[in-house]
């Protein structure tokens, strides 16, 4: 069986450019979203349960998300 992720590959291109777009330096948001995925993944490691969605999905749509509201930014 298959594993799918929650969101489609579109949406998550989408979210991607638009990052991109928003940055003023592409290497600069391209590491942010790196160093997110990795923070990500030693938090997911800790806990037992297997991850839903790969660190580096969920970094790129929890940083297009911080894009479009901007009351949700933690860092």
């Amino acid at each position: 069986m298959s594993k799918r992720s929650p969101f489609d590959s579109n949406q998550v291109m989408r979210r991607a450019e638009d990052l991109i777009q928003a940055a003023s330096n592409r290497y600069r948001i391209t590491v942010q979203v790196a160093n997110r995925a990795q923070r990500r993944r030693f938090e997911d490691f800790d806990s037992l349960d297997e991850p839903k969605m790969k660190p580096v999905l969920r970094a790129i749509i929890e940083m297009s998300d911080e894009l479009t509201q901007p009351e949700i930014i933690g860092e």
